[in-house]
């Protein structure tokens, strides 16, 4: 049976006509960020960040069944998605696509056994676990900073790297001695971990912390669409609105 879209932000300001601004994205499993709620609907921080923005900005969010991030990626792409959340700028997405002001704070770790720290306590980059031959589990699709970008191809060259689709299927991976250590979102890994009783501790070397974007496709909307977008953000970071549901999940 094919799901039902699932609608945030339905009902559009009165001033803009015919709700001209209807974004379409892809759901997918990342908690404490995005997830399904006990009735079906997602729920998580980036959900009620984007509901937020998209209400303050007269626009509604048509939010379609999860999709793999490579097929997700791909869709996007094409123009067949119009918005995902928590996104990097990078050289290669400003081909296609166009980016809001930042709504909340990114940090990737370096995560190994709590046990185990004490080995890779003094690991400072990328080239040095390509050095040391360490192996790692990382996220199958995202950016996660210039570092972490040279050294996969290394990495990779050595069999030294193994990826994951889901959190879930990255912390399974990492108890299965899969890998010496595991990188991702550090709140999204940490959360997985809690969730299957696995003892992680954060290396001290962060290999990327930025902020983070909504990310348009540049085909599929308009630059009048992210303007409004972006003044949507500034008027709920200047109420706190946005600050209060960060801090409600301990973001930034």
């Amino acid at each position: 049976m094919r799901a039902r879209p699932f609608f945030l932000a339905a009902l559009c300001l009165a001033a803009i006509p015919a709700c001209a601004c209807h974004l379409r994205m892809a759901s997918e499993s990342w908690p404490p960020y995005i997830y399904s709620g006990e009735s079906g609907e997602p729920a998580g921080a980036d959900v009620e960040l984007a509901q937020a923005i998209i209400r303050e900005a007269g626009c509604t969010l048509e939010v379609v069944p999860e999709l793999p991030a490579l097929r997700r990626e791909i869709l996007f792409r094409q123009g067949k998605l119009d918005l995902m959340l928590a996104a990097s700028r990078t050289d290669e997405r400003r081909r296609y696509a166009r980016f809001s002001a930042p709504y909340r704070h990114e940090r990737v770790g370096l995560f190994a056994a709590t046990d185990k720290l004490p080995q890779f306590a003094k690991i400072d980059s990328f080239d040095a676990i390509v050095r040391q031959r360490i192996a790692v589990l990382a996220p199958r699709a995202g950016w996660y900073g210039p570092d972490y970008a040279r050294a996969a191809a290394a990495q990779d060259a050595g069999a030294w790297r193994n990826t994951f689709g889901t959190f879930r299927q990255g912390i399974q991976m990492f108890r299965a001695g899969r890998a010496e250590l595991i990188m991702g979102d550090a709140a999204a890994l940490q959360h997985e971990a809690r969730q299957q009783g696995v003892a992680l501790t954060a290396l001290p070397y962060v290999p990327f912390s930025a902020p983070v974007h909504l990310m348009l496709n540049a085909s599929s909307t308009t630059q009048e669409q992210l303007a409004r977008i972006n003044n949507a953000i500034t008027r709920l970071e200047q109420s706190g609105a946005l600050a209060t549901i960060r801090t409600r999940y301990g973001l930034h």
